[in-house]
């Protein structure tokens, strides 16, 4: 047992992702047919933990949602509060006595209601119009690449030229 690693024969989580030498064999683009590529040499009995698919050529993508104007706003204040208000109002209920449980809830969730409109307000108002509408972003790539430990790249290379429309798949 190392001092690195007190996890009594766990790996280390970082070194699950690491490969020796690592080596490209396949370039796919998409990750669907990335993984087809690990799960043909898996049914080929090809030793995979060697194998690791990697995401190349990230980029980000912002996908807008909508328009947001002071209604929207205000709306989200007020989701957001409710669900503020049932916390708090539960969290009340553990660590105080109450002679009326409904009058608890109703006064949290209007705490709740008036902190979430208020701070959804300031936070648009603080804006100034720059940015009206709301979005998520993700990152995601746009290849694919299969990378293999060094030491057998050579035949994972041979027995992905044997699968069925690899051709194609290995040199884009």
């Amino acid at each position: 047992m190392s001092l690195s690693n007190p996890g009594f024969g766990r790996p280390n989580m970082s070194s699950l992702f690491e490969l020796e030498f690592p080596q490209s064999v396949g370039l796919y683009n998409s990750y669907q047919d990335a993984q087809k590529a690990v799960d043909y040499l898996a049914d080929n009995k090809f030793e995979v933990q060697n194998l690791a698919i990697v995401g190349t050529e990230l980029k980000q993508v912002e996908r807008v949602l909508g328009r947001r104007s002071w209604g929207t706003v205000i709306g989200q204040g007020v989701q957001s509060g409710l669900t503020t208000g049932v916390v708090v109002g539960f969290v009340m209920l553990l660590f105080a006595p109450v002679r009326n449980f409904v009058a608890l809830i109703l006064v949290a969730l209007g705490i709740g209601i008036v902190l979430g409109v208020g701070f959804q307000a300031l936070g648009y108002a603080m804006t100034r119009g720059r940015r009206d509408f709301t979005s998520i972003t993700q990152v995601v790539a746009t290849k694919y690449e299969v990378l293999c430990e060094h030491k057998v790249a050579a035949k994972a290379r041979e027995m992905l030229q044997q699968m069925p429309g690899a051709r194609a798949a290995y040199f884009q």
